[in-house]
């Protein structure tokens, strides 16, 4: 922390400093611009003996007396983008001169009439510096505070190649601001860094970011022999560029910034093929967007040669633009895995600005509109442009499947059923449930606990606590930890974390909601079981014992049976499907018998599973339903059944040899309506269909029996 305080108070003392140096240098007052020609145009007055020349041009400047006048022009073009060393030098020699005749006690300003006024220059003051130099200090500032922080909370290689590029491109940006002021007169030591202080601060930030796409966050092979040859490239050119400026300097330097960029992507591009770490994704498209906005620069620093108003309006403003939009990727990129909707939100804006701003220079330097037409016209299109594109930027920077909410809740339905049926498969469910949802490269369960969602590792790995699943007495995983989201192709963020905690948290309200109504269930159960037996089976055993007839104490006896089967099916939650079907055997047999027909009985399962209470109700009801259909319709003298469970699919058959035909054109009535409703309540199907020996077959299928 007292390093970090250390830093700070250097950092505001420097800018502080830099600002003051600025504010004492002498210039001219009043608001001067270039126009489209390269002349400094006089728009305002500061002092009142320029007031009678607003809106005149001025030529050049020259001592009291002196007859030799200092041209202006040279002064207008950019000297850091200016690819000829001849105009670098006379640009440069230009502003020395000027710096020094503003020492002077007065000068005298030569404008293009002709006209000659003797001023005396003045220190230009805080107020008058402008508000782009104080939003680029600003930036800077912050830049440089994030990369001390981030170096100190985790001093790693890793950081200090961050914290180096950050420390470079806010130095940059300080020299744009500078860069950026209207007025002439500028420091000497200012004038003289102009050139090769910031190529150099590009050059070692292209090397870093090589370096840190070489290492992280997968160390590639030979990566000591590219992060070799990058500094050997950058310390080179830094000489040539220091030490001797000629022509040739100029287009090494850029071409090896280029260079050092494709180098960055090529490695970036093989260690997502190592390892596909989504932050690796990330970082590629923020080098990809640099690259790109460099050689934009580049291309209109060479077009500005022969263009003199792209020298003066757009390649400054171009500059300067970029130098923003790279050093806000620097300053973003700690960020990524905080917010995904800050994140969005910055690339969006950052688009609609750069369309914007690319849109203003090209109607005041191809078109020379004014500057308000240009700027209502570009801020028109680029806002049609955004409002076009919106969605699909978003989806593109989303990078992830969209989920309906009919799909969600089906899948949070479906899970919490199953951890219903089954509480030791809660952690799995919740795994699938979550592999669905983000689609990581790897996910696995863990031990660890957690108390609340974490994010790790730069956003590749989201940890999500489930501890409160674990049933005491049961060794159960604590926390479940999903690594690359979607495939390695983007970052989790916190609000995937949030999301992942919300959703279990549902899946664990569900859960308990529904044991709480099957508990109400069961006890609604139980009372109905017990009232029937108690009342209506006390009923039923008395009419039994004062029957008249021998048919009738069979019949009573028969219907007491079928009444103890349905309490008993009541009052047990669940029972094997192998007890039921003897139940149903018997029941069906004795049914049959009474009416003159013959059962045959089939019953294979690979698995007894246990039947829920719906279940059970409904392949009893579905089972005497049809049986009472052939006993009533079909005239028939011997019922097949056979009953079929496989791999968790449930296969029965009803068949009869009766004189039924046509099963399509039958009136589904309650009887048959009734069949039908209880195997869709299954999740099965059914069908009847007519046999060529004569009869009818009842077919009911259920698919996923066993996961009910």
């Amino acid at each position: 922390m007292r390093i970090l305080v250390t830093l700070t108070l250097f950092g505001c003392f420097a800018l502080f400093v830099t600002l003051r140096w600025l504010a004492l240098s002498p210039t001219i007052a009043g608001h001067w611009s270039p126009n489209h020609e390269g002349q400094l145009l006089l728009h305002s007055a500061g002092d009142g003996a320029l007031q009678p020349f607003a809106g005149q041009s001025l030529r050049g400047l020259r001592a009291l007396g002196g007859s030799e006048v200092i041209s202006i022009a040279p002064l207008m073009r950019s000297a850091r983008w200016t690819s000829s060393a001849d105009e670098r030098t006379q640009a440069t020699r230009q502003a020395l001169l000027f710096t020094a005749l503003l020492t002077q006690p007065a000068v005298e300003l030569v404008f293009e009439n002709g006209d000659v006024l003797q001023i005396a220059p003045k220190a230009r003051g805080v107020q008058s510096l402008p508000s782009v130099l104080w939003l680029l200090c600003t930036i800077a500032l912050l830049l440089y505070l994030v990369a001390s922080v981030l170096f100190l909370a985790q001093p790693k290689l890793g950081n200090a190649l961050y914290a180096l590029m950050a420390v470079c491109q806010s130095i940059n940006l300080v020299f744009a601001g500078v860069a950026s002021q209207a007025s002439v007169g500028l420091p000497q030591t200012w004038l003289m860094l102009q050139v090769p202080l910031p190529i150099v601060l590009d050059l070692v930030t292209a090397a870093a970011m090589v370096h840190a796409s070489c290492i992280h966050p997968k160390r590639l092979t030979r990566s000591t022999t590219w992060i070799t040859v990058a500094w050997l490239m950058v310390g080179s050119l830094t000489l040539l560029v220091v030490l001797r400026d000629q022509g040739i300097t100029w287009w090494l330097a850029h071409a090896g910034l280029a260079l050092a960029a494709a180098a960055s992507l090529w490695a970036q591009h093989s260690s997502y093929r190592l390892l596909a770490h989504p932050y690796t994704l990330v970082i590629q498209r923020f080098t990809l967007a640099g690259l790109v906005g460099l050689l934009m620069v580049i291309g209109l620093a060479t077009c500005g040669e022969s263009i003199a108003s792209l020298q003066v309006k757009v390649v400054p403003t171009a500059a300067v633009v970029w130098s923003v939009f790279f050093s806000c990727l620097l300053l973003v990129m700690p960020f990524v895995a905080r917010s995904q909707q800050m994140l969005r939100e910055f690339m969006l804006l950052a688009g609609v600005s750069s369309i914007a701003t690319l849109l203003d220079l090209g109607f005041v330097s191809l078109l020379s509109l004014s500057q308000f037409t240009s700027l209502t016209l570009a801020l028109f299109l680029s806002l049609a442009v955004y409002a076009g594109t919106r969605q699909w930027l978003i989806d593109r920077v989303r990078g992830q499947r969209l989920h309906t909410t009919e799909r969600m809740f089906e899948q949070l339905y479906r899970s919490a059923r199953a951890i219903e049926a089954h509480p030791e498969r809660s952690a799995d469910m919740i795994v699938r449930l979550l592999r669905d949802l983000f689609n990581p490269l790897q996910i696995s369960a863990s031990d660890k606990a957690l108390l609340a969602p974490r994010i790790v590792d730069g956003g590749s790995t989201l940890l999500l606590p489930i501890q409160s699943w674990s049933q005491p007495g049961q060794s159960a995983p604590l926390s479940i930890v999903l690594r690359y989201a979607q495939q390695g192709q983007r970052l989790f963020h916190s609000d995937d974390a949030v999301l992942a905690e919300r959703i279990v948290d549902q899946l664990r309200r569900a859960v308990a909601f529904d044991r709480a109504v099957e508990q109400g269930r069961s006890e609604e159960r139980m009372r109905l079981a017990q009232d029937l037996h108690d009342d209506i089976g006390a009923r039923l055993l008395t009419l039994m014992y004062q029957s008249s007839t021998p048919e009738m104490e069979a019949y009573v006896r028969h219907t007491l049976q079928d009444l103890k089967t349905l309490t008993r099916g009541l009052a047990v939650a669940n029972q094997r499907l192998s007890h039921a079907a003897a139940e149903w055997k018997a029941d069906l047999t004795q049914r049959l018998s009474a009416a003159d027909l013959t059962l045959q009985w089939v019953f294979n399962a690979d698995n007894d599973v246990l039947l829920s209470v719906v279940q059970w109700s409904a392949l009893t009801r579905v089972l005497r339903e049809l049986v009472s259909n052939v006993m009533s319709h079909a005239n028939a003298r011997t019922v097949t059944i056979n009953i079929h469970l496989h791999e968790e699919r449930l296969h029965i058959l009803v068949c009869d040899d009766g004189t039924g035909t046509n099963p399509q054109a039958w009136s589904h009535g309650l009887g048959l309506g009734g069949v039908r409703k209880r195997v869709k309540q299954l999740g099965g199907s059914v069908q009847w269909r007519a046999l060529e020996t004569g009869g009818i077959c009842c077919e009911v299928l259920v698919e996923n029996f066993g996961a009910e």
